[in-house]
């Protein structure tokens, strides 16, 4: 598989330069340039009637997308927002206020949502367990003990987690969450890398990702799953999430829409929408859909481990803590723990090779557009700046 043709252009800007950090920004491909011109041409052409058009036809079909590669039965579950923190804190609003809200998570959650936890932790609003992800091959087991010991009200895992690309490969432990705690997986970092099917969740769980990272669209695409049949209403509200009643008289209690909009925001910048659509389109029509990466990436990331296991157990599936043998289901990045990771990264960079640490942590991500030879060039520079030559 090749798919550089289809980001020729973020490509010649990097010029000589390898990008390997696709997990935190992802190259654009062309289309995504087509859709943010669509987007202005919509609102030079249609001015206010604009919404009509994005409401009417840009959000479904963003919506259809979405819910595809998640095997959701109902696209209509699916709300958008310009991110996912604004998802956080109405899911968060719907808790008990009468107390501190009881959260069970992981020590390994992205900082949009660790940082709030924090917080809401110095303000009294919040009590945390926090499961380590770590050893991983027990991380179910415990995070299930969590749940049986803590009557939890909010429970928030990552999907795919984002300081080590280590992936939850069984979701069954969502349906056994007791009571009425609301559960939120984070998806971020496995929307459109990883095959996903939450056909047997969606009843139960609220998925939240976006398009920054391998959907490939950039900012201001984010989107959260909601749970069919939900009858949660938000306290942090916006006036979209009413917005077919608001040509009608007023009632008494605020109302919400029937569909996942009832988690919606307020006036939006759509650009974003346009660029996943156009995007996806592409990627359709050159039959790269999410199965079709997930296998390029995968082969690209065993042909690297392959070339650099000779530096070390941190550089070896099944020895490293953070590469399960064969990386059967694993993210689209690999991390390595690394003495002076923020020296590794400086001296990759030296050689034209971009990519991210988080902590001891080196973070190298794999992508559509890359291919062998930029495999084999980041490989031979990982071994010059380990070797030291």
């Amino acid at each position: 598989m090749n798919a550089k043709h289809l980001y020729r252009r973020a490509l010649e800007a990097l010029g000589p330069r390898l990008h390997f950090a696709a997990h935190s920004h992802h190259p654009w491909p062309d289309a995504s340039r087509e859709g943010a011109l669509a987007c202005w041409h919509d609102a030079a052409r249609l001015l206010d009637r604009k919404w009509e058009h994005v409401l009417g036809a840009v959000v479904p079909e963003a919506r259809r997308v979405v819910a595809g590669h998640l095997r959701l039965p109902d696209p209509g579950q699916i709300c958008f927002g310009p991110n996912t923190h604004g998802f956080v804190l109405r899911v968060f609003s719907c808790l008990p206020r009468d107390r501190r809200a009881r959260i069970v998570t992981t020590d390994g959650e992205f900082h949009s949502f660790s940082r709030q936890l924090r917080r809401w932790e110095e303000a009294g609003w919040a009590e945390a367990v926090r499961v380590p992800t770590l050893p991983f091959d027990g991380f179910t087991a415990r995070l299930e003990a969590a749940l049986r010991s803590t009557p939890a009200d909010l429970v928030y895992a990552s999907h795919v987690f984002f300081d080590s690309a280590l992936a939850q490969p069984d979701l069954g432990w969502i349906r056994a969450v007791p009571g009425e705690a609301l559960v939120v997986l984070d998806g971020y970092h496995a929307y459109r890398a990883l095959p996903v099917d939450l056909g047997p969740v969606a009843a139960r769980a609220f998925y939240l990702a976006g398009g920054y990272k391998y959907a490939q669209a950039g900012e201001g695409a984010c989107f959260l799953a909601v749970p069919a049949g939900t009858a949660l209403r938000p306290v942090d509200t916006g006036w979209f999430a009413e917005f077919d009643e608001l040509a009608g008289e007023r009632e008494s209690r605020v109302g919400y829409r029937p569909d996942g909009d009832r988690f919606a925001g307020a006036t939006f910048d759509p650009s974003g929408l346009y660029r996943l659509v156009a995007v996806e389109r592409a990627l359709a029509a050159e039959g790269l859909g999410v199965a079709e990466v997930h296998r390029h990436v995968h082969g690209l990331q065993l042909r690297f481990l392959d070339q650099v296991a000779p530096l070390g157990p941190a550089w070896r599936a099944g020895e490293s803590p953070l590469l399960p043998a064969g990386l059967a289901w694993h993210g689209h990045f690999l991390a390595f723990d690394l003495s002076d990771a923020a020296g590794f990264l400086g001296a990759l960079e030296s050689r034209g090779i971009l990519a991210d640490v988080r902590g001891p942590r080196l973070r190298l991500g794999f992508g559509a557009y890359h291919d062998e030879a930029d495999v084999d060039r980041l490989a031979r520079a990982v071994r010059e700046i380990a070797r030291g030559t």
